[in-house]
């Protein structure tokens, strides 16, 4: 590096940490351990393993047993899933509070009430694996479901991430959630409620908003939103409902957004493509939007059939 730019690099460095001493929320510089998105990517790999046994191996460990090889996951995803709790619930704590031992066991039984709990979750995801191989034709058997079927993944991290939520694990949840997020294009918040038998097809730019309820047999397609009326109220919004309830048996088809606390999607409901819901939906009901209308004429020059749609009753709009 030559000398010049050497003082150039300094006098950067010298600007940024000047900067790093305002007052902005992203100036804070923490000195102690955060939470690891590799870590917890491990940890969804690992329980993903230990809910599908069959489907998943884990070539790192040489074993022979099916006892040993669910002992090995098990003490793995608790060991590191407890050091990830410890450390949010730490960050979040008075530093002059609890001590570590008191954090440590908190983290220890939240982490032993999750894992007690998937038995559980393995009945619940089994429904929404269920529901993917009901739900598409297009499925070959539930192995093409679980191996190739990102709606059941996004899904499953949901379930994951859910429980942790109940359990008021804070920052761990969301992180796993906007992990599925990337992975899939399909973004679930963890506070969001979903019964059994769930099953998002296709998926991508599918929005489950964090107050949203969704009951048992419910289908999706992607691009639906199940979103909030409106965020202008910024943090006042906070622990309250913004986003609608959807009942049992309900399939809503793509491109459909249904906003607001108030609004419920009766059971048994259809809501066609591009809906804009911001209103109830009583049960059974089919809601459509109206195609626009189409007109064909023939350009004579070109000698070829051509496609109008007719907006206002008027004119022509011509599409050669």
């Amino acid at each position: 590096m030559s000398y010049k730019l050497e003082n150039e690099v300094n006098s950067i460095v010298d600007a940024l940490l000047t900067d790093y001493n305002g007052d902005k929320t992203i100036d804070e510089i923490k000195s102690f351990d955060q939470p690891k998105k590799e870590v917890l990517v491990e940890i969804l790999n690992k329980l993903q393993k230990i809910v599908f046994p069959g489907y998943f191996r884990n070539d790192v460990y040489k074993i022979y047993t099916v006892r040993n090889k669910v002992s090995m996951l098990v003490e793995d995803v608790m060991f590191n899933l407890t050091k990830q709790i410890a450390i949010v619930l730490d960050n979040l704590g008075d530093r002059n509070g609890p001590c570590d031992q008191d954090i440590n066991q908190k983290a220890e039984g939240i982490t032993l009430q999750f894992m007690q709990r998937l038995p559980g979750l393995r009945e619940i995801i089994e429904t929404d694996v269920q529901a993917g191989f009901e739900g598409d034709p297009a499925a070959f058997n539930t192995d093409e479901i679980v191996f190739s079927y990102p709606g059941v993944y996004a899904v499953f991290v949901y379930r994951i991430a859910h429980e942790l939520h109940i359990l008021d694990v804070p920052i761990i949840p969301r992180m796993m959630a906007e992990y599925a997020h990337g992975v899939t294009g399909i973004d679930i918040h963890p506070g969001a409620t979903i019964g059994k038998y769930f099953f998002i097809d296709h998926g991508t730019g599918v929005v489950i908003g964090e107050t949203t309820i969704i009951g048992e047999h419910v289908k999706l397609y992607q691009g639906v939103t199940l979103g909030g009326l409106s965020t202008r109220g910024g943090q006042a919004l906070r622990n309250k409902r913004r986003h609608p309830t959807i009942g049992d048996n309900v399939t809503i088809y793509s491109g459909a957004s249904i906003l607001g606390g108030e609004t419920v999607v009766g059971k048994d409901a259809v809501i066609g493509g591009n809906a804009f819901i911001t209103s109830s939906v009583p049960d059974g009901a089919r809601i459509s939007v109206r195609n626009q209308e189409f007109k064909y004429g023939v350009d004579k020059e070109a000698g070829k059939v051509i496609e109008s749609r007719d907006f206002d009753g008027d004119g022509w709009f011509y599409i050669i």
